[in-house]
């Protein structure tokens, strides 16, 4: 009896423990041997399907599997790729489902955000009009915790731990400098429509006067004169100001504060530069010595403190993806339930992807305090189980021990792929 193959690829923006969910795929699949043949990983996502590119993970160890499961960044190698529609470009869809046809594979398990569950959803209904069927599953991924139904998406809470940490720790070197020496600090964090990496810096200030000072969301339009009023208060009263600011502040007509003006694979408008407009402004009016960060790439890719929490869910829906498939089921996410009571507690649901796909779920109102500037207990109440627990990868001389896979191809069937 042929086994049917499975494919599993990486997209968009990578995170601290996506690689744990990779890992929670290969390992479950390699429990269920009787029902799938090889596993394949896309070499740099959707691009690796669409090049032939497909790297058999049967050649890997099962130490080097294990691995993952401590590894940041994308193992197999992500990206920024949109598939256009059918009805824009039918090459596209036709040369995916003729390499999963020349490699027999049915399953199709895509781990990323919301434009990557609009990917799944597409292929997985085209594939059945095309005589192919496939079983296409959505994996859930973004440090941005923008996918709707899940009430957390795994990459978030490990982003979460690390942004907080790392503003308390900078608010506490200012406070100690700022009698003689800089007084304001801007700590810029992802976050394009919705605040929530922003908001759960706030976790960082447990008692008033404590880092961040400002928290400044997309979802509450920048107010200058606002801003630099609470600026020169909290100056006036701690000594200093801390703000962390989301890249996608804005203003009250929607535009950003700091577009750069270009766009991204998927249309996105690209950002960057919002601390030092921030940093600058404050100089200009109030006349403050500043420093400001970006924590960029750093905030996604800390493994070193990574949430436990985070760990742990992401490897169950990677696993719950595989058990998905086998029990038949399509167009569907796994998504992470938080139960009722006092004490933490989550489950495994599902959730179609029609529903996920291209739906930005933003933060709450009511989980940012009346001014705009902070958080509410209510907010706090939910980001705190997400940073909990460490799960430290093994270190040897002081350095992060991560996996280095061997990544062999498999032989190609099909004549090169021309992008049109």
């Amino acid at each position: 009896m042929t086994r049917n193959n499975l494919f599993y690829a990486q997209s968009g923006g990578v995170t601290a423990v996506i690689n744990a969910s990779a890992c929670g795929v290969i390992e479950t699949a390699r429990q269920h041997r009787d029902k799938i043949g090889k596993v394949y990983a896309g070499l740099n996502g959707i691009v690796g399907a669409l090049n032939e590119e497909l790297i058999d993970t049967n050649k890997e160890t099962a130490k080097s599997i294990a691995a993952l499961r401590w590894t940041p960044a994308g193992a197999f190698g992500s990206c920024r790729y949109k598939l256009r529609s059918y009805a824009e470009n039918p090459k596209e869809y036709e040369r995916l489902i003729d390499v999963f046809r020349a490699h027999n594979i049915r399953y199709f398990l895509y781990n990323g955000g919301g434009d990557s569950q609009d990917t799944a959803n597409k292929v997985s209904q085209l594939s059945l009009e095309m005589g192919f069927p496939i079983t296409c599953i959505g994996v859930p991924k973004t440090v941005d915790n923008d996918l709707p139904i899940t009430d957390n998406s795994p990459g978030f809470g490990s982003v979460a731990k690390y942004v907080a940490v790392s503003i308390r720790e900078a608010g506490l070197d200012v406070a100690s400098m700022c009698e003689s020496s800089t007084k304001i600090f801007v700590m810029e964090v992802m976050g394009r429509h919705a605040g929530w990496i922003a908001g759960a810096a706030g976790l960082a200030s447990e008692q008033e006067g404590e880092a961040p000072h400002i928290i400044l969301f997309p979802e509450i339009p920048f107010n200058r004169v606002k801003f630099l009023r609470k600026v020169n208060t909290c100056v006036k009263k701690f000594g200093y100001c801390a703000i962390v600011v989301s890249e996608g502040a804005q203003n009250k007509d929607g535009s950003f504060l700091a577009a750069t003006g270009g766009t991204d694979a998927f249309g996105h408008a690209q950002l960057g530069g919002v601390a030092p407009y921030i940093a600058n402004m404050i100089k200009d009016e109030l006349g403050y010595k500043y420093h400001w960060a970006v924590a960029d790439y750093l905030q996604r890719a800390a493994r070193h403190i990574a949430s436990a929490i985070d760990v742990e869910q992401a490897y169950a829906v990677g696993k719950a993806a595989v058990e998905f498939s086998l029990k038949g089921k399509n167009s569907v996410m796994p998504v992470i339930v938080r139960g009722n009571g006092k004490k933490y507690t989550w489950h495994i649901g599902e959730a179609k992807l029609s529903d996920v796909a291209n739906v930005e779920k933003v933060m709450p109102r009511d989980y940012i305090s009346r001014d705009g500037f902070q958080i509410t207990d209510k907010a706090r109440n939910y980001f705190s189980p997400l940073i909990q627990g460490e799960d430290y990868p093994p270190f040897k001389n002081g350095i992060p021990q991560y996996t280095r896979l061997k990544k062999v191809l498999e032989k190609k069937k099909l004549k090169k792929w021309k992008a049109s």
